[in-house]
């Protein structure tokens, strides 16, 4: 594997694992939860550098409907992203404490909660876009070339088990209240073991790449798309 595929393969993989852990706000610890998110913060914009290339690409070649969709997911993710630092600085207590904001914590905390779950989502569903880019990376470096129905069979498995647990997790969280403000505070069950609420925010982030994936693959197919998922690593 070239350095530079590893090095991507390593930030996206990291931030996947950060991802359950940002949103196990009043779990982890105010304190690490600040450092957890600037450290996210410096890997996405990492991952930005490594994949420089695609700024480049943005105005280049023809513009599918999946291209379009994949661009405009990207937008919305980037926009989710800077929200969340933003208001990150402004609630923040710890690492940002010496920047002088004053006021407005109010409107930052509900920006903070919006962004928070609506990242969470686009950065599930990012992923599943551009699952067959990452999984042909992950096949190459690993030397898992060649079909071996055991292990399809096996994965498909664990992905039905996933998304089951993460259908079940977004409607007894009710994470959809959080997505569209029907809630300003979020609910966490202080006795819920740290594991279980992992399993639950990987079920659901494995959901929602799925669904991205198979989105993905359907609009590939639309009249005048080339057949597959556009291959730039985007966001």
């Amino acid at each position: 594997m070239k350095p530079k595929t590893f090095a991507r393969l390593a930030v996206d993989l990291a931030m996947a694992l950060l991802l359950p852990c940002l949103m196990a706000y009043l779990l982890v610890g105010e304190t690490a939860h600040e450092w957890l998110g600037a450290g996210m913060f410096g890997l996405f914009a990492l991952h930005h550098a490594l994949n420089a290339h695609w700024h480049g690409s943005l105005f280049k070649g023809r513009y599918t409907l999946l291209r379009t969709v994949q661009a405009l997911l990207d937008a919305l993710l980037l926009a989710a992203m800077l929200s969340l630092t933003l208001s990150g600085m402004a609630l923040s207590r710890v690492v940002f404490r010496f920047i002088p904001i004053a006021g407005g914590t109010g409107f930052a905390r509900t920006l903070h909660m919006l962004a928070s779950y609506w990242g969470f989502v686009l950065m599930s569903l990012h992923l599943g876009t551009h699952w067959g880019v990452v999984l042909a990376a992950i096949r190459s470096g690993f030397g898992l070339q060649g079909a071996c129905p055991a292990r399809a069979w096996a994965l498909r498995g664990l992905t039905a088990l996933l998304c089951t647990v993460g259908l079940y997790a977004f409607a007894k969280n009710g994470i959809a209240s959080y997505l569209f403000c029907r809630a300003r505070f979020v609910f966490f069950d202080p006795g819920q073991p740290l594991a279980l609420f992992f399993a639950e925010y990987l079920g659901m982030m494995c959901l929602f790449a799925v669904l991205g994936h198979w989105a993905a693959r359907l609009l590939a197919r639309r009249p005048g798309s080339k057949g597959r998922p556009h291959n730039g690593m985007g966001i």
